[in-house]
């Protein structure tokens, strides 16, 4: 008995080990679904029928026993919080968070790009979606801070939609703009985390379900 406890013990372990990857500084947290409205209506804005649609996006901070995650949430702005928080708060596919690592085929430069990532935190979010209004969204946190070593951005901006597969605006964005007092940023440059999670530059390296 005691040795059938011992063995599911061991199993139970080394199944926790597959499923948590080994991050470093730098890495991109992409995590599927979501249950607020505003991740539905990204997600049926820039997502595709039957796959693994990506709706967030964060920076993961390696450290000894106690890693971090940057991102650009709704509901804090730029803000750093423990990686433990980030996955108890991510959806769930098989009961484990929905969350994939993915990391730069080429790291030069990563290092000063996670430091200019540091220096946003505490600005508010950008609600608005447009570039260069000192806000971020998530992606745009990310695009605005990878930068290659001629200053050009290592992830590519492409008109933004916000309309679903149908083809209709979703009353989240409608009644969100109104609330801005602004148009809709239909097909104005912009990223989202589904469209860099498919970039080149990117393998990953795992995940957590």
């Amino acid at each position: 008995m005691r040795a059938l406890l011992y063995i599911g013990i061991l199993f139970s372990v080394l199944s926790c080990g597959r499923n948590t990857p080994r991050l470093r500084t730098g890495d991109l947290l992409f995590e599927a679904g979501g249950r607020s409205e505003m991740a539905g209506a990204i997600a049926a804005a820039t997502g595709e029928q039957g796959a693994l649609n990506y709706t967030h996006v964060a920076i993961a901070i390696a450290g000894r026993g106690a890693d971090s995650v940057l991102e650009a949430t709704a509901q804090g702005g730029v803000r750093l919080c423990a990686l433990e928080q980030f996955l108890a708060s991510a959806e769930r596919i098989g009961g484990r968070p929905a969350v994939v690592a993915m990391r730069l085929r080429d790291t030069a430069g990563v290092a000063a790009a996670v430091e200019r990532a540091r220096r946003c935190v505490g600005l508010p979010y950008d609600y608005s979606f447009r570039p260069d209004n000192g806000k971020y969204y998530c992606s745009e946190l990310v695009h605005a801070n990878y930068l290659a070593p001629d200053g050009s951005p290592r992830f590519t901006a492409r008109p933004m939609n916000f309309r679903a597969a149908d083809g209709t605006m979703p009353a989240y964005w409608t009644e969100l703009f109104e609330r801005l007092g602004e148009p809709v940023p239909q097909d104005v440059p912009g990223t989202n985390p589904n469209d860099m999670a498919c970039e080149a530059c990117l393998e990953e390296v795992g995940r957590w379900f």
